[in-house]
């Protein structure tokens, strides 16, 4: 029956590319532009921004091809999530982790994938992973899941949750995913900050509800990534060699359009007076931010390189994850020394200058992105010491 199910999805998406289409993702990032201030205000994103994100193929971009996706790459969603960041951070926040909660959902079980991609591969998949919450107890079939979990992003346009708990009822348990259809789960408006406001990271609860096996694998197995030789390597990579290139994408298209709004301040002058370009210390501000911009970028390229055709080492993933905590470094003081920098009317709390600074800030406080965890895992490497997951 499956095997039916895959040929029909398969003919269905039969000459779709393997990557999101240029043109569908530059729609994307204009209509994320266009609705960036109701989606600010909604902390939500739009109906049409949502609809542009689907046309660019984030949603299938890692699901396997026998579900009708694509299997792509990490340069191709890096560099795809970068164009929609230069519109709106929050868009493109929300679309590389729907496009990354496909890779996790891929390591499920065969029944459970079929359950959430047996209509079609553009799903939309939100996700609380860590720190695992609530509770999970074995029973006949499944596991009895409940409890609440904060911080999942996009949940209010989810069609399905991915929640990872620890096993209750036995000394030790280990804590497991589980995929939950996303109408079981309700949904608490907790989700009120500065950066990222349209993501719609809230908080979501679940009363006692059985999940079956076929949905749920443990986090650890996750986390590794699938070891089986054949595997595509976007369903191989363990979490800490790809997933903070993912988390930084929207950052750096945020921090190009500060660059950009900024720049043409700085060359316009009132009558008679002196255009801030034409300062020495503006001149130094602008060298150093548009080097660390496109620095960032060239650091996050490579280390998608890496988790797309690299070998899967310790030392691999200790590199990516040095690398792309000094980009998220990086753009974080690229985008601030530029705001402050600015003129008074760039810093208005309703500009595209300080929505994209506020993005870029607070995904850089992201904890996968955190320079101290990822220096200590790139020191221990040179002594054959880190972990690899």
């Amino acid at each position: 029956m499956i095997e039916a199910d895959v040929a029909r999805i398969r003919a269905a998406s039969h000459g779709r590319p393997g990557r999101p289409d240029p043109k569908a993702v530059r729609k994307a990032a204009d209509a994320a532009r266009r609705d960036s201030g109701a989606a600010r205000h909604e902390r939500r994103l739009t109906s049409g921004t949502i609809a542009a994100l689907r046309a660019a193929g984030f949603e299938r971009h890692f699901v396997p091809r026998r579900w009708g996706g694509e299997e792509g790459t990490f340069g191709a969603v890096l560099r795809a999530a970068a164009v929609v960041g230069e519109g709106c951070a929050s868009a493109a926040w929300c679309a590389v982790l729907w496009a990354a909660h496909g890779r996790f959902a891929a390591l499920l079980p065969e029944e459970g994938q079929k359950e959430i991609w047996g209509e079609g591969p553009d799903v939309r998949i939100a996700a609380a992973l860590m720190p695992p919450s609530g509770t999970a107890l074995r029973v006949p079939g499944g596991w009895s899941l409940q409890g609440e979990w904060g911080l999942v992003s996009g949940v209010d346009h989810a069609d399905w949750v991915l929640l990872a708990a620890p096993e209750t009822g036995r000394p030790g348990g280990a804590a497991r995913v589980f995929a939950v259809p996303a109408d079981l789960v309700a949904v608490r408006d907790t989700w009120n900050a500065t950066g990222l406001r349209a993501t719609g990271s809230n908080t979501v609860v679940l009363e006692a509800t059985v999940v079956p096996d076929g949905r749920s694998v443990p986090l650890a197995a996750l986390l590794a990534g699938d070891s089986t030789d054949g595997v595509p390597p976007c369903h191989a990579a363990p979490a800490h060699l790809a997933g903070g290139v993912m988390f930084c994408a929207p950052a750096v298209g945020a921090a190009r359009r500060v660059l950009a709004v900024w720049s043409g301040w700085a060359q316009g002058a009132a009558p008679g007076r002196v255009r801030p370009l034409d300062r020495p210390s503006v001149q130094e501000r602008l060298a150093r931010s548009a080097a660390e911009i496109e620095a960032a970028g060239l650091l996050l390229g490579a280390a998608a390189g890496r988790a797309d055709g690299g070998a899967i080492t310790a030392e691999a993933t200790a590199v990516n994850r040095r690398d792309v905590a000094i980009a998220a470094d990086w753009l974080a003081t690229s985008v601030d020394r530029l705001f402050r920098t600015g003129g008074a009317h760039l810093r208005d709390t309703e500009g595209e200058l300080h929505r994209h600074w506020s993005d870029v800030l607070t995904i850089a406080s992201h904890g996968a992105l955190s320079l101290e965890p990822a220096a200590e895992a790139f020191a221990r490497s040179l002594d054959g010491g880190a972990d690899g997951a």
